[in-house]
């Protein structure tokens, strides 16, 4: 998904500011000097680096329930709890960087790899997560809705951890078991890891803010929001191995990783015995022969368009529970929330 550079620059400048509210809360607690900069550097190197669309994303449907210009205050406090959502971003991926022993992100070191931090970026990513709850009680105590928010985060945070953890016993790099895998698997994966921290959560945070009290409105966001998290990652799987690396940012290493991926899971589904027998003895394998056997088998099977056709079913299917939604709208819900969003995933490139 990608966002225009104004819209990125207006939103990373409400950064400086909750980044300084947050030191000076660590200040105010009479930290010493270093564990004060020790955080003021963990925030900057670990949040605003992104590509911030879940964080933006809550500014625009703010913006859409309104249906005109935000004032200033109404941006800033949309911004603020889109930036919530780039603290859990940030806190989950700290976490997730140690665990797959990654070495970089978002074209820098991962944080444990930052000279000095080590298993110190273990309880910083427990720092990054409580900021959250920090500004939420700072900027939206006295609001009627704040117990949602907290539920809403507290609720997201579990989901997606539970995700985590298929991922990890299902497809662990140094034990390859593709035995273990299946497009049920997958699909739990990617709804629970992905789908509602990355398109529920922002939906759901802006209709908070905008009012939206009806319980019905919420279970047709998310009805519309999972399939369309769904159809995001299985794009995100597909690109690993044939999208261009100059545009998706780097080279696709999805088969060298044993990721449990939507193009391996296709393929075991359909694979004649001897095809089976390839993906067995390559899939998973930190060698670029066996990663090249493999994708020998996956355009054996036609999984380049077989994702056209998923992509079409899924275009298809997700407009259509768009257009579930009344033209004039039904309580704190617009079309155009889950258009814009499928406007920016479909047939994307990177």
């Amino acid at each position: 998904m990608s966002i225009t550079a104004s819209a990125r620059e207006r939103f990373l400048g409400v950064w400086g500011p909750l980044r300084d509210e947050l030191v000076a809360y660590l200040e105010g607690e009479k930290m010493p000097a270093d564990a004060v900069s020790w955080f003021k550097q963990s925030l900057d190197h670990n949040t605003p680096g992104g590509k911030l669309n879940r964080g933006i994303s809550v500014v625009d449907t703010v913006q859409i329930l309104k249906g005109s210009e935000l004032t200033d205050d109404e941006y800033k406090r949309a911004a603020i709890l889109g930036w919530c959502i780039e603290l859990l971003q940030a806190y989950f991926l700290v976490a997730d960087d140690m665990m797959d022993q990654s070495i970089t992100r978002r074209g820098q070191p991962c944080w444990y790899k930052v000279e000095n931090v080590g298993n110190i970026a273990i309880n910083d990513s427990f720092m990054l997560e409580a900021a959250i709850y920090y500004l939420l009680k700072k900027h939206f105590r006295q609001e009627k809705y704040y117990v949602d928010l907290l539920e809403i985060f507290h609720e997201t945070t579990f989901q997606t951890e539970m995700g985590q953890l298929i991922d990890l016993i299902t497809a662990p790099e140094d034990s390859v078991d593709l035995s273990k895998f299946s497009l049920d698997k997958h699909h739990l994966i990617v709804v629970y890891k992905t789908a509602f921290y990355s398109f529920y959560l922002p939906v759901a945070l802006a209709m908070q803010m905008s009012g939206v009290t009806n319980e019905a409105s919420y279970k047709k966001a998310l009805d519309i929001l999972l399939p369309l998290g769904e159809y995001f990652q299985v794009q995100d799987d597909y690109l690993d191995c044939y999208g261009k690396p100059e545009q998706i940012g780097k080279i696709g290493t999805d088969i060298l990783d044993n990721k449990c991926g939507w193009l391996i899971n296709t393929a075991i589904g359909i694979a004649t015995p001897e095809q089976r027998k390839v993906l067995d003895e390559n899939y998973g394998q930190k060698d670029a022969k066996c990663e090249a056997a493999v994708k020998a088998v996956f355009l054996e099977l036609e999984l380049p368009a077989r994702f056209e056709q998923y992509e079409a079913d899924s275009y298809k299917r997700i407009n259509a529970l768009i257009e579930s939604i009344p033209e004039q709208g039904e309580e704190g819900l617009k079309r155009e929330v889950f258009q814009s969003f499928l406007a920016k995933v479909y047939k994307r490139q990177k």
